[in-house]
């Protein structure tokens, strides 16, 4: 791998969208060079509602992230997330042609391609497929099928499904901002990467990562990615309530919420009192700490119980699919104060706070849990890059081609989703 090649990731959130540029040091540690970030004007719960405003946007963050860094930014790495994501199981299978032959690429190809031709509702469109785990001829939890002999080829897959339209004016406003789509990632997925450990996927973790407007959970079990959901709604629904609860402006809300807000109301006397000034000459309001912090909780807990209904809904309380390692949290949300204890106490679950600084070098400043998934792209941008290199250099031995044709598999979906953007792009453009 190239020491000093640039790696973009760009996160389009509801509340700001920020452009991360990074390179991989001589410790192989990826080094933050140049941030970006802007507000988000275009985007309503993690879709876009105006074209021109978002776009305005994307070159805002990526204008800065330029200037910090003195790079030229030309393909980005894009999470995508919204109200319009949904996950599905699904199983399918194969009969193979020549069963003398060992089960190879072209047998998982098939298997895949004939989900992705699965008819949805109108105006949805299969984004994602990953496979779970395999049968062959009926002997099942088989995790690597490629050299097996068998006639059926079945397997369980985590399907993830979005909105054709919502998707299209995601890659509308790439493209019009100048910038070419190197890849695609679902966000929790992303944020997965930067923060959760091999260890805590393969005992079982659930990720909340709480956004400005939506909440996005990714469970894993066995090392596997077994349920993605997105909540639509986040942190921006807290500074609402605090807005009409205390009968002021958003922006003093907000800054109420980041300084003195509390996810746990018992924590404050009814005698701590804050001072916000009033408008244009009004007078200042006083606002109790605990007020503040009961209005917090009753928002949090309503977005931790729909989180907690997701890890249900996948089936955390079979003893099979138990989540050993229990929750972590993570995104901008997660910063507010006692929410760990919240959690805990709602759930029974351990949980612990995600941030993105081990996979990051030691001079880098992006420790916050809200770059999370910008993080998170960045590693996936290296990530495919290095599958790349290995696929170009790397005809050795059988079993090395047989790793290196499963890694294809898994990111094939990225390439096909550009295309799937390209083509329904023109098919609306003529």
């Amino acid at each position: 791998m190239e020491k000093n090649e640039l790696y973009i990731g760009l996160d389009i959130g509801t509340t700001k969208i920020v452009a991360m540029i990074g390179i991989v040091n001589e410790y192989e540690k990826l080094k933050i060079i140049g941030v970006g970030k802007s507000k988000s004007l275009g985007v309503h719960r993690g879709v876009v509602n105006n074209i021109s405003q978002t776009i305005q946007s994307i070159q805002g963050a990526i204008h800065e992230a330029e200037n910090n860094s003195n790079e030229k930014i030309d393909k980005v790495v894009v999470g995508i997330a919204g109200q319009h994501i949904r996950s599905l199981q699904h199983s399918d299978y194969i009969t193979r042609e020549n069963p003398d032959e060992v089960i190879n690429n072209d047998d998982i190809d098939k298997l895949i391609d004939q989900v992705y031709k699965l008819v949805m509702l109108p105006g949805e469109e299969i984004i994602h497929v990953l496979p779970q785990d395999f049968k062959v001829d009926g002997q099942s939890e088989i995790k690597e099928p490629i050299g097996m002999y068998g006639s059926r080829l079945e397997a369980n897959f985590h399907i993830v499904v979005g909105q054709v339209s919502s998707i299209r004016n995601i890659g509308k406003c790439i493209k019009s901002s100048g910038l070419e789509m190197g890849d695609i990632t679902l966000e929790p997925l992303a944020s997965s990467d930067a923060v959760l450990s091999f260890e805590e996927k393969d005992a079982g973790v659930a990720l909340i990562d709480i956004g400005g407007g939506t909440t996005d959970v990714a469970i894993f079990k066995d090392g596997i990615i077994k349920h993605t959901a997105v909540i639509p709604f986040g942190g921006n629904v807290i500074t609402e309530d605090i807005k009409e609860g205390c009968s002021i402006i958003g922006n003093q809300a907000e800054q109420l919420k980041i300084k003195f807000g509390s996810a746990w109301p018992g924590e404050n006397k009814d005698s701590d009192i804050v001072s916000i000034p009033g408008i244009r000459g009004r007078d200042p309001k006083e606002i109790s700490l605990k007020t503040l912090s009961k209005i917090i909780n009753a928002r949090v807990v309503e977005i931790i119980e729909q989180a907690y209904l997701e890890i249900k809904n996948y089936g955390h309380e079979d003893s099979k699919k138990k989540l050993i390692a229990g929750i972590v949290l993570t995104g901008g949300g997660s910063q507010l104060r006692h929410l760990k204890q919240l959690v805990e106490y709602i759930t029974g679950m351990d949980t612990r706070i995600g941030y993105p600084g081990e996979h990051l070098s030691g001079d880098s400043n992006e420790f916050n849990p809200i770059y999370s998934t910008a993080v998170g792209l960045l590693m996936k941008a290296i990530e495919n890059n290095s599958e790349n290199l290995t696929n170009d250099i790397s005809n050795s031995t059988g079993n090395d081609l047989v790793n290196q044709e499963r890694k294809t598999i898994l990111a094939k979906w990225g390439e096909g989703f550009k295309k799937f953007i390209d083509n329904v792009d023109n098919t609306y453009d003529n």
